[in-house]
């Protein structure tokens, strides 16, 4: 997510929680918003010189928080850039989902091996079926379970006896990419072209 997006995420997250509760404190932004306190002040105060704030003092010194008619237009509008922006990753996604599958296919290769549980893994997880290719695991160091959407989870790459891993991982490509290199020598990682930017395998 490049800043721009981050930063409308934030803001629209911050415009939710007020619409739907007036009382609510710095703190309380910032837990929700997972940031932070200083970080969720900040953006509260930009809301508040934007516009889309108003801030009216409550009893026992508290503060009560009002989206103004600019803040909900602004919400309406960072709501349908949110979706707009999903539908669009989600389409993307799923052709670079299909390429890669149907490279292995045209290589021989009728199975992988997800390395990473995240949405990217599920319209993979989707487009296999579409590509005749057969997902036999995850590799998911980081998550303690044994299954996910039905299919073995494996910790380790000893646990693996397979030869070519997808690179399915948002939160840290270019991290997990590193990872597969160094610990699973000899097997063949795919990168999905949506995922390339976020890494140098040269």
């Amino acid at each position: 997510m490049n800043t721009d997006n981050k930063e409308e995420q934030y803001t629209l997250e911050i415009l939710g929680f007020i619409e739907n509760q007036k009382h609510v404190t710095q703190r309380h932004l910032a837990q929700q918003m997972g940031v932070a306190l200083g970080l969720a002040n900040s953006y509260l105060k930009k809301c508040v010189k934007m516009g889309y704030v108003k801030i009216k003092q409550a009893p026992a010194r508290r503060f009560a928080y009002y989206l103004t008619p600019k803040g909900f237009a602004e919400k309406s509008r960072l709501t349908a850039a949110y979706l707009s922006r999903s539908f669009d990753f989600y389409r993307q996604a799923g052709e670079s989902c299909l390429n890669a599958m149907r490279a292995c296919k045209k290589n021989g290769v009728d199975e992988v091996v997800l390395c990473g549980i995240s949405e990217f893994a599920e319209i993979c997880m989707l487009k296999s079926k579409e590509a005749g290719i057969k997902v036999i695991g995850f590799y998911e160091p980081e998550k303690d379970i044994t299954k996910y959407m039905g299919i073995d989870v494996f910790k380790k790459p000893d646990d693996l006896d397979h030869q070519v891993f997808l690179l399915t991982d948002l939160k840290d490509p270019a991290g997990r990419y590193s990872d597969l290199v160094k610990s699973c020598p000899g097997k063949v990682i795919i990168v999905p072209n949506i995922l390339e930017q976020y890494l140098n395998t040269e």
